[in-house]
């Protein structure tokens, strides 16, 4: 079962897991982060008993499902709608890139009860994927990197949702989905960390074993001074992440924070990348070295649980304020 570790403790994994195998740390962030830890903050007892144990133990899988072709970054924009039917809400429309969804048990589902009220008609549902109409196809081989991860399309087509898995009340979606964003932030942060640094190990590895010019490489000031900077912006990111973790473990406001965290790692890491591909030469293009999947994966972190553009408005909107409404 569930271990209760902390948000540290989450951290650190992440970021030994994106170290690893970044399509790892991604379906173990969706199945605990966006799913799991969104019904431990939102659900009823009822959905808590229902459904946690079975996520914890590995029995039941989860995905979350709010991208859409027509709704990425804009949200509150999205198509899928819920209209009520006596006690079962009936949902149709499409989900796409969505991480676990060819294997889940469990979707958490953004639909939509009044798309004129935008982010205020938004729901979020409990759907068990085996309910008729949840119909959903693969996307392999579509994704630059993350390969191993399972991705799918997702049509629901007048699926029956129980009144009683709605999670949170009606209208509270939009809440229910930024607040599981901000949990999915601090491990991508952290996953983008543990590349950075695989990208510094492996450059390093490199630089001292590689001869050229009579000399190892890693003797010239030029990859000296490239391993100097990815040192520098791998520290730098390590306690950005860890103090977002910290932030949100104690219970202190941490938007700012984990939003900075996210875009100053996921950024470092794609320089670190490409740096490391350069340091590897030839051998960094192919898959000989892993530098290439690193540069592949991280371009994803750049996007997942906000792209850097919506991070940067994200910042600026804490850190400025919204005008007031007159």
């Amino acid at each position: 079962g569930g271990t209760g570790m902390d948000y540290i403790s989450f951290t650190l994994i992440s970021e030994q897991l994106g170290r690893a195998d970044g399509s790892i740390r991604g379906f173990l962030a969706v199945h605990g982060s966006l799913v799991s830890q969104c019904i431990y903050d939102w659900g009823t007892d009822t959905q808590k008993e229902r459904y946690l144990p079975r996520l914890a133990t590995g029995e039941w899988i989860g995905c979350y499902c709010l991208t859409e072709p027509n709704a990425g970054s804009d949200a509150a924009s999205l198509e899928t709608t819920a209209i009520r039917d006596g006690d079962h809400y009936v949902l149709n429309g499409e989900k796409i890139w969505i991480t676990n969804g060819g294997i889940a048990d469990l979707a958490i589902v953004f639909a939509s009860v009044d798309r004129s009220l935008r982010h205020r008609g938004i729901c979020a549902f409990l759907v068990e994927t085996d309910t008729p109409g949840f119909n959903r196809s693969p996307m392999p081989g579509l994704e630059l990197g993350h390969r191993s991860s399972d991705h799918a399309h997702i049509r629901l087509e007048d699926v029956r949702v129980p009144a009683e898995n709605l999670l949170a009340e009606e209208g509270s979606g939009f809440s229910v989905a930024m607040s599981a964003l901000d949990h999915g932030r601090l491990g991508v942060a952290a996953g983008a960390l543990g590349i950075a640094q695989a990208c510094l190990e492996a450059s390093t590895a490199f630089a001292q074993e590689r001869r050229q010019f009579g000399k190892r490489i890693g003797d010239f000031q030029m990859i000296q001074a490239t391993i100097a900077d990815m040192a520098a912006a791998v520290e730098a990111s390590r306690w950005l992440v860890y103090r977002a973790a910290w932030l949100k473990q104690e219970g202190h406001p941490s938007t700012r924070e984990t939003s900075i965290a996210k875009l100053f790692a996921t950024e470092a890491a794609v320089k670190a990348a490409s740096d490391a591909v350069l340091i590897h030469g030839g051998r960094g293009y192919s898959n000989e070295y892993p530098v290439e999947r690193y540069y592949r994966d991280i371009k994803g972190l750049q996007i997942y649980e906000g792209t850097s553009h919506i991070q940067r408005i994200v910042i600026a909107r804490e850190v400025i304020g919204r005008e007031p409404k007159s």
